[in-house]
C-alpha cells in the first residue's frame, strides 16, 4: 500500500480525534449526543466545529490521492501532497482549538489546495 493511502487513513480517523476532545469533559447524554454537542462553548464547541469540517474534506481528499494513483501520477508527489494536506488538516485543528482564526484559514486553503493538486497532477 502506497504511503498517500495510509495519509487517506489518518484523514479518516482526524474528525473522530477531534471528537473525542468535544466530547471529552463528559456531560454529553450518549442517547441525544448532537444535542450536547450543540451546547457545547470554548474549545469543546470548536473541536466539534472542527471534526465536522474534518468529515467535509475527507471525501474530496480521499477523491483526489485515488485519481492521482489511478492517473498513474509520480507516487511522490502524490505521497508528498497527501502528507502535507494531513499535516495541513492537524495545524488547522490545532488553530481552531486555539481560536486563531487566520491560521485556521489559511491551513485550510492550503489543504484545498492540496487536493485540487492531487487532481491536477494527474492531467
Amino acid at each position: 500500500m502506497h504511503f498517500a493511502t495510509w495519509m487517506i487513513l489518518v484523514a479518516i480517523l482526524l474528525p473522530y480525534v477531534m471528537a473525542a476532545l468535544a466530547k471529552g469533559g463528559g456531560g454529553i447524554d450518549n442517547r441525544q449526543p448532537r444535542a450536547g454537542l450543540d451546547g457545547l462553548q470554548g474549545w469543546r464547541q470548536r473541536a466539534d466545529w472542527a471534526q465536522r469540517n474534518h468529515f467535509e474534506a475527507l471525501p474530496a481528499f480521499a477523491a483526489g490521492v485515488l485519481v492521482a494513483e489511478l492517473a498513474h501520477a509520480p507516487q511522490s508527489r502524490i505521497d508528498a501532497l497527501a502528507v502535507l494536506f494531513v499535516v495541513l488538516r492537524c495545524a488547522y485543528s490545532a488553530a481552531y482549538l486555539a481560536d486563531r482564526a487566520p491560521l485556521r484559514t489559511a491551513s485550510w486553503a492550503g489543504g484545498l489546495i492540496c487536493i485540487v493538486a492531487l487532481f491536477c497532477i494527474g492531467i
